[in-house]
């Protein structure tokens, strides 16, 4: 038997472009980019179009960031759910370093671009969001308590006031609205997912609502949240930065949400829980969608930006 002296084998990534893609999560930067859109659109005055592209990128790219490192965080608990098992770190096909280094890079990048190119405002607000998500949602409230998803969606919810912010370097209450309305409408978005996937949660230790207070209990607050969503909604009309279009349009389509909720507390399956988080995606995306149409709308009547 050989007595020489074995050399330990560094492990090799296998990470190809479309790894280093998905633990961007761009299916949720695409809803952060649109409301961040949103918000610079309905901001009043004038941004240079170069600039608010800049500013759209650096919200894109730091949305990015935080789902990286998120992922390299995460990495133990996404191995043992099976909806994210596939991701690159827990399948083994990228390693935790890569995935922190690259979401580093890219938080303090977009995060220096953005002061430098647009205002120090929209950077530090920008800041704030991926800060928020990493070590507050990830690192603290995720894996400690029921509430992870209502605290934890204040990260979410920023991306429109970095908007707003880029055009008028402030913060206003029409930006706050933009904000209200999607802190609001989370919790009812993820208990619906959380419902149908409880088991998986419990396994990894998540203390999501339906885990720790229960079925019942969760749809309750599903549906409460949903009617919470209605004036919150009707805040941007009520502000005078949206008009009627938009205030019937938001009517409507809180009133389709509730009812599912009250379908969700009606069904003991997974049916309607799976429908409400479908739903939910289309209700957000079509409520930021009525303010861009009705904000179109109203341009030449208001004679250009409010």
């Amino acid at each position: 038997m050989s007595d020489l002296p074995t050399t330990a084998v560094a492990p090799v990534s296998s990470a190809a472009v479309g790894d280093y893609v998905q633990i961007l999560k761009p299916r949720v930067m695409s809803l952060v980019v649109f409301t961040g859109v949103v918000g610079l659109v309905m901001a009043p005055g004038h941004i240079h179009p170069f600039i608010a592209a800049v500013a759209i990128l650096c919200i894109a790219v730091g949305a990015g960031a935080s789902g990286a490192i998120n992922m390299w965080y995460d990495r133990d608990i996404d191995r043992v759910m099976r909806r994210t098992a596939s991701r690159p770190l827990p399948a083994g096909r990228m390693l935790p370093g890569e995935a922190l280094g690259f979401g580093c890079v890219l938080a303090v990048g977009s995060v220096a671009v953005m002061g430098i190119a647009v205002n120090w405002v929209a950077a530090e607000l920008l800041a704030l969001t991926i800060a928020f998500y990493v070590f507050v949602y990830t690192m603290w409230l995720k894996r400690r308590t029921p509430q992870n998803i209502v605290i934890g969606g204040a990260a979410g919810a920023l991306p429109p006031l970095i908007g707003w912010a880029a055009v008028t370097g402030d913060i206003a209450w029409g930006a706050i609205a933009l904000f209200a309305i999607i802190f609001f409408w989370t919790p009812p978005h993820f208990w619906a997912l959380s419902l149908y996937k409880a088991d998986e949660y419990a396994a990894a230790g998540i203390p999501m609502l339906p885990v720790v207070a229960g079925k019942r209990e969760t749809k309750r607050q599903m549906l409460l949240y949903t009617l919470v969503l209605w004036p919150v909604t009707a805040a941007p009309w009520l502000l005078g930065i949206a008009g009627m279009l938009y205030a019937v349009g938001a009517g409507a389509l809180s009133l389709m949400f509730t009812v599912a909720s009250v379908r969700v507390c009606r069904d003991e399956g997974e049916r309607s829980a799976r429908q409400m988080f479908a739903f939910s995606l289309a209700y957000l995306a079509l409520i930021f969608m009525l303010l861009l149409v009705d904000h179109a709308a109203m341009a030449p009547i208001g004679g250009g930006a409010r």
